[in-house]
C-alpha cells in the first residue's frame, strides 16, 4: 500500500496581528513538511517572557506571528530525507541546532552552531513559512511557533522527548529553565564553595540556582521583588533572599552586606533591566567576579561601568545557557530521576482557546510558569 501524502491541515492557533496586541485564536492553514522537516501535533506548550518581547515587535517587528518556542508534541508527518524521526515520535522543539562540523560545534566552547543557529527572520531555514491565514503567510517565532495545534519544524531543531517526563517539564526544558541551569553549569562552570547571586527568580533564575546548587555553591542569594519567590527558591537551592523594595540600599550593596562586603563570585542577571545589569557588575567580586547576562529586555544597548570592568570583573553573554541539543538527554534523565524536581514551576494552565489571557496571567505575582494544553 502506498504511503499517504500529507496534505495541508486547517487548525487553530494563537495569532498576534499587531505589535503589543494580545493573541487571538484563529483558524490557520499548516502546510505539509518539506525536505528535512516534520509536522508536529502539539500536546503542551509554555510561556516565556521572550514571547512577550517578540509580540511587542522586539527585536524585529514581524506580523502576523504565532508565539511560542517551548513545548512538546507528537510528529504527525515527516518530509523527505528525514531519517532520525518517524511519525508518532514525541519531540521537543528547540531554537538552536547542532551540526558537529562548524568551527563553533567543533570547538566545544559554544552552542551557537553556524549552520543551525536561531533565526530572527520569522521563517524556516529555507526562507519560507509553513503557516498562513486567509492566504497570508504567518511568521514563525524562532522557527518554532508552538502556540498552534500543528506546527512545522526543521528536524535539526528538534530533539526526542521521553514519555516518562511530564509534559510540563519537557516544555520548560525547551528554553527557560535550561537557559539558567546551563548558564550555571556550562557558561560559568561554578566551582564548589562559590558564592552566587541570581537577579530575578523566574524560570531562568530558578534554573540558574539549581545549576549552582548541583555544582556545590556555598551561598546562593536570590533577588526578587516578589516575596513569594522566597519559598519556591529554597526548593532550588536558595540560601538567602533579598527584596530590593524592603531597603533603600542598592541591590549590589545588599548583596555585599550578606557576603562581608566582598560581593559574590558569580552573578546571573535574569531580568534584562538595564539598571540591574550594572548592579550585577557591582555585586560581583573585584578581580574575580563573573556576571552572566541572561535577561532579554527591550534595550538593544546598555551602558556598563568601565571602572567595574577594569576592576577585573568579567561579563559573559549566553544563549540557551550554552546547552547543545546533544546535552538534553542527560538533563532529561536528571528530571526523570528527580535529581532535578521541576514540580514547582507549573503554577497556571490554560487551554489554547484562552490564549488571549496569557499575557495578563503572566503579570500575576503568583505566576511562575504558564502552560497551555491542546
Amino acid at each position: 500500500m502506498s504511503k499517504l501524502i500529507p496534505q495541508t491541515i486547517t487548525c487553530r492557533a494563537a495569532v498576534v496581528f499587531n505589535s503589543g496586541e494580545a493573541p487571538s485564536v484563529e483558524e490557520i492553514q499548516v502546510e505539509p513538511p518539506k525536505t528535512s522537516e516534520v509536522r508536529v501535533k502539539m500536546l503542551y506548550a509554555s510561556f516565556c517572557h521572550t514571547d512577550i518581547l517578540f509580540c511587542q515587535g522586539f527585536p524585529v517587528p514581524l506580523f502576523p506571528r504565532i508565539p511560542g518556542h517551548e513545548g512538546v508534541g507528537v510528529i504527525e508527518s515527516v518530509g523527505e530525507n528525514v531519517t532520525n524521526f518517524k511519525e508518532g515520535d514525541m519531540v521537543m522543539p528547540l531554537y538552536i541546532g547542532e551540526c558537529n562540523e562548524c568551527p563553533n560545534c567543533m570547538s566545544g566552547r559554544s552552542n551557537l552552531c553556524h549552520k543551525y543557529s536561531y533565526s530572527l527572520t520569522g521563517f524556516l531555514p529555507d526562507g519560507t513559512s509553513r503557516m498562513s491565514i486567509n492566504g497570508q503567510p504567518i511568521y514563525h517565532l524562532l522557527t518554532c511557533s508552538t502556540w498552534s495545534e500543528y506546527t512545522v519544524l526543521d528536524v535539526n531543531f528538534v530533539v526526542k522527548a521521553d514519555s516518562r517526563l511530564p509534559l510540563s517539564d519537557a516544555s520548560a526544558l525547551c528554553c527557560g529553565f535550561t537557559t539558567g541551569f546551563g548558564a550555571a553549569l556550562k557558561e560559568a562552570n561554578i566551582e564548589k564553595g562559590s558564592t552566587v547571586a541570581v537577579l530575578g527568580l523566574g524560570t531562568v533564575g530558578l534554573g540558574a540556582m539549581e545549576g549552582a546548587r548541583i555544582n556545590g555553591a556555598s551561598k546562593i542569594i536570590g533577588v526578587d521583588i516578589n516575596e513569594k519567590r522566597y519559598a519556591l527558591g529554597k526548593t532550588f537551592g536558595l540560601t538567602d533572599f533579598i527584596n530590593p523594595k524592603s531597603s533603600e540600599k542598592s541591590v549590589s550593596q545588599l548583596i555585599k552586606d550578606i557576603t562581608g562586603g566582598l560581593g559574590v563570585d558569580y552573578v546571573f542577571e535574569c531580568t534584562g533591566v538595564p539598571a540591574l545589569q550594572n548592579e550585577a557588575m557591582e555585586a560581583s567580586k573585584v578581580g574575580l567576579g563573573t556576571v552572566v547576562m541572561l535577561g532579554l529586555g527591550t534595550h538593544e544597548k546598555i551602558e556598563i561601568s568601565v571602572v567595574s570592568l577594569i576592576s577585573g570583573r568579567k561579563i559573559i553573554g549566553s544563549s540557551y545557557g550554552g546547552i547543545r541539543p546533544s546535552d538534553l538527554p542527560s538533563l532529561i534523565d536528571k528530571c526523570i530521576n528527580k535529581e532535578i524536581d521541576l514540580d514547582g514551576l507549573l503554577t497556571h494552565e490554560l487551554l489554547l482557546s484562552e490564549a488571549n489571557k496569557a499575557f495578563e496571567y503572566s503579570k500575576n505575582p503568583d505566576c511562575v510558569k504558564l502552560f497551555m494544553k491542546f
